[in-house]
């Protein structure tokens, strides 16, 4: 009799884990799917024609999907004085810049104050953790100020600059490499490795999940930079500058802002996808210390 009691209490709480599981699973489904429904709409209002965007109530799909907003927004982006490729070497090459450097400063800094010990390192962290609080649009007033003085405004300079340092960066990799033995600093040390060597020969190779979940998150910030604040001459302003131009044309470009929209979230989209696996890693690891 104990054993088939047993057997029952096993199964009634089997059936309660089985159950949770699925409640579980079915809100992060409806999570996830209210999540997508934005890009969904973006996706949708991009092959909607011009009759379909204004029809009231909105629909969530389209009776005659076409490729015309695309070939507009290339058509209105190319008519003036620079032509749309341009934009799109701006956007590129200020956001592989602005991702480089930023990997590398954020990785040397966060070594230092995760891996030396110095008067006032303790104070450096608590500021990096309350610089997470303020928004880059806070800054805006002090950081045109300063890009005037040093004569960097209408500059693409002006862009790279002031995204070089990230604090969520240097926490990012600080919290990653805390992780690794200070056994493994101290016998390097010993065999004469010098601060730069270990930090690029020993501790950054087993960084990659960080790294790569820097890159992703460097990548985004980067691509989304608007110029029109620091940057005025036409041949120097970034995608979304533009895109955001072309979306304030008013309604009737409105399936050309969505095709730009598109546009603009492919490459982001691309990036997280190659990388996920990488981010979930960091993220289970970025606050356990030793």
């Amino acid at each position: 009799m104990k054993d088939v009691s047993k057997m029952k209490a096993s199964n009634r709480q089997a059936g309660k884990k089985h159950g949770g599981t699925a409640v579980i699973f079915i809100v992060l489904l409806i999570l996830g799917l209210f999540m997508l429904m934005p890009i969904y709409l973006t996706l949708v209002m991009s092959v909607k024609p011009v009759e379909e965007l204004f029809v009231f109530p909105p629909k969530f799909y389209t009776l005659r999907p076409t490729l015309d907003n695309f070939s507009d927004m290339f058509r209105d982006l190319n008519s003036s004085r620079v032509p749309f490729s341009r934009y799109v070497f701006n956007s590129i090459s200020v956001t592989f810049t602005v991702t480089v450097l930023q990997c590398i400063f954020a990785s040397m800094a966060a070594f230092v104050l995760a891996k030396c010990r110095f008067p006032g390192s303790k104070m450096l962290n608590k500021v990096i953790v309350v610089a997470l609080l303020y928004q880059s649009s806070v800054i805006y007033i002090m950081q045109y100020i300063v890009m005037a003085k040093l004569h960097l405004i209408d500059t693409p300079a002006a862009l790279i600059l002031p995204s070089i340092a990230s604090p969520m960066a240097v926490f990012l990799m600080r919290q990653s490499i805390s992780q690794i033995p200070d056994s493994m600093i101290e016998a390097a040390k010993v065999d004469g490795a010098g601060l730069f060597r270990i930090c690029w020969q020993i501790v950054m190779p087993n960084q990659k999940p960080a790294l790569m979940t820097l890159i992703i998150f460097a990548f985004q910030g980067a691509w989304n930079i608007q110029s029109g604040a620091l940057v005025f001459q036409e041949q120097y302003k970034t995608l979304p500058t533009v895109v955001s131009q072309a979306a304030a044309s008013g309604m009737a470009k409105a399936g050309v802002a969505m095709a730009a929209a598109v546009f603009m979230l492919l490459p982001p989209v691309v990036i997280f996808v190659l990388a996920q696996r990488q981010v979930i890693e960091t993220m289970a690891y970025s606050g356990i210390k030793d």
